[in-house]
C-alpha cells in the first residue's frame, strides 16, 4: 500500500465559535492528557491490525494547540515508534490566543514542519462578531514567532462574507496576508450551520446574501491570486510549491486514517469513523463504524471537481481503467456556456464562478 495520511481530531476549544458546528468540548488539563492516552493507545492498536504507513500527519479540530507541547509531541512519538512514517508533512492547526502555552521552537525540532494559523479576519471589529479570543494584534504576533522558530510553511485562514464584512475590509484582511510573508490561505465562505449561535441568531445579524456572497468570493480569489497566492481548490490558495499535501489526499480520493471523535477515515476501499462523543472515545466505548464502501466512480468525480486542476482524462483511465464517461461530459456541457466549468479533450474544471455553486453542479454531473 502507497503511503496514506494520517489525521487527528483533536475535540477542545477554549470556548465555542458561534459560527462553528465541528464537534468540540471546552478543555482541561485532565481531559486533554486522557485524551492524548487514549489517542495514543488507538494507535498502537491499528499498528498491530493496519499494515500502512503514514507520509502526512495533521492535527485539525477543534484547537490541537491546546494540547500543548508534550502530549502533542506524545503523539508524534508514537507515531513514530510504531509506524513507518517518511514524514513529508506534519501540520498543525493553531489559534493565536494558544501561543503562550507552546513552544514552537521544540514542535519544529519534534517534526512539526507545518502551521495553519486561525486568524479569521485582520479587522478586530470582525474578530468580535466571530466570538474569536484573539486579536489582531496576537496573529500578527504569532505570525512573526512562528517565523523567528523556523517555520517556513504557515498557512493562514480567512473567513469571506462575515457579519459586518465589506470588500473593504475584506481587501485589508487579504493584505494582511500578503504582507506576512506566508506561503499558504486557506479562505472559507460563512455558512451559517443548523445547532450554531449564529443560526439561533442569524434574524439578527447582518448577514450577505447570495449575490453579495458571490461577489466577495470572486473578490477575494482576484485579489489573492493578484498577490501570488494560486487557487488551486474552492477554498485554497497558495505559492508555488505549498499546496497542502495532507489535504490533497482527500480531493484526490487517496487513503486516510483519522482519530478522534467525529474523524472519519478513507482505509482499504472503506470508510469509517468515529462517533461525536468525547467521553465514548476516552471510555473506549467509541470503536470506528463502518460508513460503507467508499472509492467509486461518483465520489472520485466529486472529490476532484473541488480542485482548480479538476477532472484529468488520464488520471482518471489511469485509476478506473477507461475514459471518462459520455454521460458525464454531456452533462457538464450544458454549464459550459454559462462560464461555470470548462471542458478540453476530456478534462472538466470548474471555474470560480462554478466553485461557488459546485454542489450544485457537481450533483447534476453525476447523478
Amino acid at each position: 500500500m502507497d503511503s496514506v495520511g494520517l489525521y487527528i481530531h483533536v475535540p477542545f476549544c477554549e470556548r465555542k465559535c458561534p459560527y462553528c458546528d465541528f464537534y468540540s468540548e471546552k478543555a482541561t488539563d485532565e481531559l486533554l492528557d486522557k485524551y492524548t492516552k487514549r489517542t495514543c493507545e488507538i494507535l498502537i492498536g491499528y499498528s498491530k491490525e493496519l499494515s500502512v504507513s503514514f507520509d502526512t500527519l495533521y492535527f485539525g479540530g477543534g484547537t490541537p494547540s491546546l494540547l500543548g507541547n508534550d502530549n502533542l509531541i506524545k503523539i508524534i512519538s508514537t507515531v513514530k515508534d510504531n509506524f513507518i512514517f517518511s514524514k513529508k508533512e506534519i501540520t498543525l492547526e493553531m489559534n493565536p490566543s494558544t501561543l503562550p502555552i507552546l513552544d514552537l521552537g521544540k514542535l519544529r525540532e519534534n517534526g512539526v514542519n507545518r502551521l495553519s494559523i486561525g486568524v479569521q479576519s485582520a479587522v478586530d471589529d470582525e474578530l468580535k462578531q466571530l466570538g474569536r479570543s484573539h486579536s489582531l494584534n496576537d496573529a500578527r504576533k504569532t505570525i512573526e514567532f512562528a517565523k523567528k522558530s523556523g517555520f517556513t510553511n504557515i498557512s493562514l485562514d480567512l473567513m469571506i462574507a462575515t457579519p459586518g464584512q465589506t470588500l473593504k475590509t475584506l481587501k485589508e484582511s487579504i493584505d494582511f496576508c500578503a504582507n506576512q510573508d506566508v506561503q499558504h490561505v486557506s479562505a472559507y465562505l460563512l455558512k451559517v450551520e443548523k445547532g450554531t449561535l449564529f443560526y439561533k441568531n442569524k434574524h439578527q445579524l447582518d448577514l450577505k446574501n447570495e449575490t453579495e456572497e458571490a461577489k466577495m468570493y470572486l473578490f477575494a480569489v482576484s485579489e489573492l491570486e493578484r498577490h501570488n497566492f494560486k487557487q488551486y481548490e474552492i477554498s485554497n490558495f497558495c505559492k508555488e510549491g505549498y499546496m497542502g499535501k495532507h489535504n490533497l489526499k482527500y480531493w484526490n480520493a487517496e487513503e486516510y486514517l483519522g482519530i478522534g471523535p467525529s474523524a472519519h477515515s478513507f482505509i482499504n476501499g472503506k470508510r469509517f469513523f468515529y462517533p461525536r462523543s468525547l467521553k465514548d472515545f476516552l471510555n473506549a466505548n467509541a470503536c470506528a463504524i463502518d460508513d460503507g464502501i467508499g472509492g467509486s466512480v461518483n465520489e472520485y468525480i466529486m472529490l476532484r471537481l473541488r480542485l482548480k486542476e479538476g477532472l484529468n482524462n488520464d488520471t482518471f483511465k489511469k485509476r478506473f481503467g477507461y475514459d471518462i464517461g459520455d454521460e458525464y461530459l454531456k452533462k457538464a456541457k450544458t454549464f459550459e456556456k454559462h462560464d461555470l466549468l470548462s471542458i478540453f479533450n476530456k478534462d472538466i474544471k470548474l471555474t470560480p464562478k462554478g466553485f461557488l455553486v459546485s454542489n450544485e453542479l457537481i450533483s447534476r454531473i453525476i447523478l
